[in-house]
């Protein structure tokens, strides 16, 4: 891989072994319809070669004073043959186009799971515009060159060997001086091939960079108003620009030296043929038609050797868009690719959770933010992760949830590490929330409905009211109400109670709650965690509390420090323990006495 993740914010790019490989994983499925398409062209290819045979005997003939009846019959072959080629051509034109739209359309669905396999750790380290340009203008150069370049290429790459070997059995002689004619396309090509790769990869990272540029701005266009950074921004995005500019100029000049020389290259071996071919002729060692025909043969090669070369240079710039792309996919922890099949024979045992000596670190080269962290959770206990800022309550949170992996260490539930876990099966037994939430364009029963898609209009209601959603109740549409972008918006603090009401309908038996009512008003954030507390009893519950009072009401509470649980207990316990969970309490009693005062 030319890149890496964590330590920029770029995707890993797959190395051109790993995207070969991965194209002919991509392309497997459609072996049979690609070997269709492949012999129809070969049809046609072969059938392209009778017309300049037949002229070469028409010319013999002529010479040979023979009657004008075998020319007529040869005359209305090549005519014949010229007019079953049209249908031909098109027929495996037709079947390339679909071998290329299946392929492309499996390969824009397997993204869109990459994307949503990839764990959020990384997908916040990850520069939005790179994401953006992957999924789009690499995935649609990628489609062309499936449908239109691979076939042409094919096609072209056979026509040139059923020429040559034409070209050979009609006189070995004058097919290997046109032979020995093609040698400065391959000198040519070889020059380009050993820079092509690389600057098409600048070309997509360039790409890459300036629509993270674009997102950013739009983004915080409002931020960016607020504080007069306009100009700033312009900037930023006109040097994003010059650098599109500056690696697609590379690309161009790299043309600008191939397209040349392979017109030049395409001429010489037609020349070659007539310059040595006129000479025997004249020492009678060949016949003119002869002459002709392997003449017309390396004429012909012009086309698909010039064709050939010109889909070369899309082919590395859909080769270093695949590379990208795969990229996105090596970047998904493989047990999600093998979950399933752990998981289908090892079944959960009970609803323990289990963390034994985790270690976790952001990027490799930097030292671990969790530390020789163990834990044991009951099934319906409520566990409280209280410290101050930075000390590793939400990186916790987030192994608990399994939106993240450990680098050393197992987290288990019910026996059964949580890497082995399918997405939906763990999605049924654990829920995680934070205060930053999504909301997907359309309705709000299509919205809560993310939850438990076979809720009744009941069960959502109910749902909303638990988290003290009554404001729905009141939208022109109630539940059908359109909202999300363009449409019907709605505050932050509504948003929250959205995605409260999902986690009710969801019913998981843990739930791991990350500043999940952080943009409610205190008086709101209370009762929706006492009517959430109150659903979900005998339920597991983890919470990260920034609000001491949420501790209090757990069963136990754990205070870490410097990326390691260092007490826990039951909240009354540690106050007479007089220890860091004390002094804590302490500071936030004062502090929660100023602001009351």
């Amino acid at each position: 891989m030319s890149t890496t993740l964590p330590g920029g914010g770029h995707l890993p790019v797959a190395g051109p072994g790993q995207a070969l490989r991965a194209a002919a994983r991509l392309v497997r499925p459609d072996r049979h319809a690609f070997a269709v398409m492949l012999s129809v062209n070969c049809l046609a290819a072969v059938a392209g070669l009778a017309g300049p045979w037949l002229l070469g005997r028409m010319i013999d003939d002529i010479q040979d004073r023979a009657g004008a009846g075998s020319v007529d019959l040869l005359a209305a072959a090549a005519l014949g043959i010229a007019v079953a080629l049209i249908p031909l051509r098109r027929f495996g034109a037709y079947l390339g186009s679909r071998f290329g739209e299946r392929v492309q359309a499996r390969l824009r669905e397997q993204f869109a799971g990459w994307v949503l396999g990839l764990p959020p750790a990384v997908v916040e380290r990850t520069d939005t515009g790179d994401l953006v340009a992957r999924g789009t203008g690499d995935i649609t150069v990628i489609g062309v060159t499936l449908r239109d370049v691979t076939p042409a290429m094919l096609i072209a790459a056979l026509q040139v060997v059923f020429i040559v070997a034409a070209a050979i059995i009609v006189s070995p002689l004058l097919g290997i001086c046109g032979l020995v004619g093609l040698a400065g396309i391959t000198i040519v090509l070889r020059w380009y091939l050993r820079r092509a790769r690389s600057a098409y990869l600048d070309a997509g990272a360039a790409t890459s960079l300036l629509a993270g540029q674009l997102v950013a701005s739009a983004a915080g266009a409002r931020t960016i108003e607020a504080l007069g950074l306009q100009q700033r921004r312009r900037d930023a995005c006109a040097e994003a620009i010059d650098g599109v500019r500056r690696t697609r100029y590379n690309t161009l000049s790299l043309r600008t030296v191939l397209y040349p020389s392979i017109d030049i290259s395409c001429v010489i071996p037609a020349v070659l043929v007539l310059i040595v071919g006129m000479v025997l002729v004249q020492h009678d060692a060949v016949s003119l038609g002869s002459v002709v025909t392997v003449a017309l043969y390396m004429q012909q090669l012009a086309q698909p050797i010039a064709s050939a070369l010109e889909w070369i240079d899309q082919a590395q710039g859909s080769g270093a868009s695949f590379a990208r792309v795969e990229g996105v996919g090596r970047a998904v922890p493989d047990r999600l690719a093998h979950g399933s099949a752990v998981c289908n024979t090892r079944l959960l045992a009970s609803d323990l959770i289990e963390v034994r000596k985790v270690c976790y670190a952001y990027d490799p080269n930097d030292g671990d933010v969790l530390s020789d962290v163990t834990l044991t959770v009951q099934p319906g206990e409520r566990l409280a992760l209280v410290g101050p800022s930075g000390a590793g309550k939400t990186t916790l949170a987030r192994l608990l949830a399994g939106t993240d992996w450990p680098r050393a260490g197992t987290i288990t539930v019910g026996g059964v590490p949580v890497a082995d876990l399918p997405p939906e099966q763990l999605r049924e037994q654990v829920q995680f929330i934070t205060q930053d939430q999504h909301l997907f364009r359309g309705t709000v029963r299509d919205n809560l409905r993310l939850g438990s898609p076979a809720a009744s209009d009941a069960d959502l209601h109910s749902a909303l009211d638990t988290v003290q959603a009554d404001w729905v109740r009141g939208l022109p549409d109630g539940l059908d109400t359109e909202i999300g972008a363009g449409r019907l918006s709605v505050t932050e603090a509504q948003l929250q109670q959205l995605a409260l009401a999902r986690v009710v309908l969801a019913d998981p038996h843990t739930l791991v709650l990350d500043e999940a009512t952080a943009q409610l008003d205190p008086r709101s954030a209370r009762r929706a965690e006492q009517a959430l507390a109150a659903l979900l009893t005998g339920r597991t519950i983890i919470t990260v509390a920034h609000r001491l009072q949420t501790a209090r009401d757990a069963d136990r509470v754990a205070i870490m420090s410097g990326g390691q649980i260092v007490e826990i207990g039951p909240h009354e316990e540690l106050l007479r323990n007089d220890g860091p969970y004390a002094a804590l309490w302490r500071s936030w009693q004062g502090v929660a006495g100023v602001q009351s005062g």
